[in-house]
């Protein structure tokens, strides 16, 4: 893999930036897309220092152009793509009565259509790589509830969207596959659980430390533990996952 190109998104912060430097270890190149352009700055210095080389790309994949502007982007200073993962995207964890039509478009319009303008965009470069995709959803596609209703159906629309990919993807030569991680200790869940503390009269602290025992976990998960998973998919060993919806959330959901 010493000469392989990965495209990696959502790389400014939590899993995206574990990601991002774990998988610096294993590619030639690996490319940086997130709209933090500081933080993504400080992550492609990450990832510099792991041996890669690093390209950080500031761009919003919610825009319609911005798919091509990332492949274009990493065409010119590399030549090659070889992997695109997906992680970019936050839903809003709002009740499903409540949400505004604003609100689910604005849920759609990254996590599921930015990576899917990306993904095709890079096809035809992944075709000739023989490369490989994954779609970044969550464990609440298998047990949605009204709480995040949103959160649940657009994660279950990735999981079918990758595994219709994946479809393709056996007569084109591309690996595709779906990550469901579960609850992941990232900015995005510490702002979540301050507000659950607020709502049950309990200071934040005492929040985190409750959680993993209330849902059946023995702890949190950390953005390594995913980007671990990531790498082992990318890699000649986990070549034979295809379609594949691969969920690692420490047991919150029991099932087969």
């Amino acid at each position: 893999m010493t000469k392989k190109i990965a495209i990696v998104t959502g790389a400014s912060r939590g899993i995206g930036r574990a990601t991002a430097l774990r998988l610096a270890k294993d590619f030639a190149g690996v490319v940086l897309v997130a709209r933090s352009g500081e933080l993504l700055t400080e992550t492609a210095a990450l990832a510099q220092k792991e041996g890669t080389e690093a390209l950080a790309i500031d761009a919003d994949l919610r825009e319609p152009e911005a798919a091509k502007h990332v492949v274009d982007g990493t065409l010119k200073a590399f030549g090659r793509i070889d992997a695109v993962v997906n992680i970019a995207g936050a839903v809003p964890q709002i009740d499903i009565l409540e949400m505004t039509d604003d609100q689910w478009d604005d849920g759609f319009a990254l996590k599921l259509h930015g990576a899917r303008r990306l993904a095709i965009h890079a096809w035809e470069e992944l075709k000739r790589s023989n490369g490989s995709v994954i779609f970044t959803s969550g464990n609440s596609a298998e047990a949605p509830k009204s709480g995040f209703g949103a959160v649940a159906t657009v994660n279950a629309a990735i999981v079918a969207m990758a595994k219709a990919f994946a479809d393709r993807g056996i007569t084109d030569g591309v690996q595709v596959n779906s990550v469901l991680p579960g609850p992941v200790l990232t900015d995005r869940r510490r702002s979540y659980m301050e507000k659950y503390a607020r709502a049950h009269v309990m200071t934040a602290e005492e929040a985190l430390e409750k959680f993993p025992s209330q849902v059946g976990i023995t702890r949190y998960g950390q953005p390594e533990d995913i980007a671990e998973l990531m790498a082992f998919v990318l890699s000649p060993g986990g070549r034979w996952l295809i379609g594949a919806a691969l969920r690692m959330d420490g047991g919150e959901i029991k099932g087969l």
